[in-house]
């Protein structure tokens, strides 16, 4: 023989390789799951906005930044939950078939694993850029009863949100690397 696998074991590579394709299946309630998470943070966002408007007057200026800074870390938060919900489902289960519709995000024409993981890089670095500002707002506090940080905890959290920073710049610059080899080979051609 030339190598070839016999015509019955050709239909069991069949069989094996659409299982295994359809398995991608077995994402959909991760991503339904994932829906269900971002109606708790949309309760949340009611609860946190509603406790703003019925203390508005009693606020000082630095509780009142907190809880907006709390209200934009939600919506970072559900953007977030969006782009995986959507940019995972359109990548790795099945098209959306949104073409032509009206509200069709821009990014989810070109969605692919590596545009999406540098998109939720810089996500995580935004949500945790909003964190950081919120412990400087409260590390005025330090020293005293109220201090929800300490000095460690507050430097944890800068070098935390600097490796996320170096990390996102990592996956970039992996993801360019591969571009140019990509583009690299095609002049080759």
């Amino acid at each position: 023989m030339d190598g070839m696998p016999h015509p019955a074991e050709r239909n069991h590579l069949r069989l094996l390789a659409g299982f295994i394709f359809g398995s991608r299946w077995l994402q959909v309630p991760l991503y339904v799951g994932l829906i269900v998470a971002q109606c708790v943070y949309v309760v949340l966002f009611v609860k946190e906005l509603w406790h703003l408007m019925m203390h508005a007057t009693t606020f000082s200026e630095q509780q009142i930044m907190l809880i907006v800074l709390a209200l934009i870390d939600v919506v970072m938060i559900s953007n977030l939950l969006v782009m995986v919900i959507v940019g995972g489902y359109e990548t790795f289960v099945s098209r959306l078939q949104l073409e032509g519709h009206p509200d069709q995000p821009e990014w989810l024409s070109h969605v692919n694993a590596s545009v999406l993981k540098i998109k939720l890089a810089m996500a995580i670095i935004g949500i945790s850029s909003i964190h950081l500002l919120k412990t400087f707002i409260e590390a005025g506090n330090l020293g005293t009863a109220n201090a929800k940080f300490t000095e460690a905890g507050v430097m944890w959290q800068t070098i935390i949100h600097v490796t996320f920073i170096l990390s996102a710049i990592g996956i970039a610059y992996v993801d360019r690397l591969g571009n140019y080899e990509i583009i690299k080979k095609h002049k080759h051609e």
